[in-house]
């Protein structure tokens, strides 16, 4: 398997030198690291590529570094089912980048964009209906960004009164319990309850 993702990899950029940016493989993977503005090439010619041909997009997801100036990596799976191989491709954004959509190549794509897209605020260009997908329109921030409260902005219920669903501002009934992490075990001045029996010989 290793050998034949380095056959592959050596047809990329052999082929595709100047959209492909920096390839690896690790762990029996295939990794390969491009623009935004060359994604859609690049899946293109995985896609129809005799060579590669993958047909299948798996999965479309994010990852969030807010300290970094390029804040967001798009990382696309593909699957070829003709050559037995699966491959990602990640791209690097900033955070009011725009990526370029690739749903006319995938059809599959339209709703792991849109789930990007509600989740972490990331925009894709030319896609056909760029809405949130799994919170409320009117939804606020985006809960995968890793600087998003854990306990959201809002919160939803339903009223009896009104007969309808409200959104409220979070209201926490108790403050979150702190914790001071000592333990018989870390030197504490006080033994916990139960622990007595242990330190007793």
């Amino acid at each position: 398997m290793e050998e034949q993702l380095k056959e592959l990899l050596d047809h990329l950029e052999l082929r595709q030198p100047d959209l492909v940016e920096s390839t690896a493989i690790t762990l029996g993977e295939l990794t390969v690291e491009a623009q935004p503005a060359d994604i859609p090439a690049l899946v293109d010619f995985l896609k129809t590529d005799e060579q590669c041909r993958f047909a299948t997009l798996v999965d479309i997801t994010a990852i969030d570094y807010p300290g970094d100036q390029k804040r967001f990596c798009v990382v696309y799976h593909f699957l070829s089912m003709y050559r037995n191989q699966r491959i990602r491709v990640k791209t690097y954004v900033r955070e009011e980048e725009i990526v370029p959509s690739i749903t006319d190549i995938y059809p599959a794509a339209n709703w792991f964009e849109r789930e990007v897209f509600d989740m972490f605020g990331i925009l894709f260009s030319g896609h056909p209906d760029l809405r949130r997908i799994l919170t409320d329109y009117g939804f606020r921030g985006y809960p995968l960004r890793k600087d998003f409260p854990t306990t959201g902005y809002t919160e939803v219920r339903y009223d009896e009164v009104q007969k309808r669903v409200v959104y409220e501002p979070v209201s926490l009934t108790q403050e979150y319990r702190q914790f001071d992490f000592m333990s018989p075990w870390e030197g504490a001045e006080y033994v916990l309850p139960g622990d007595e029996k242990g330190g007793s010989k």
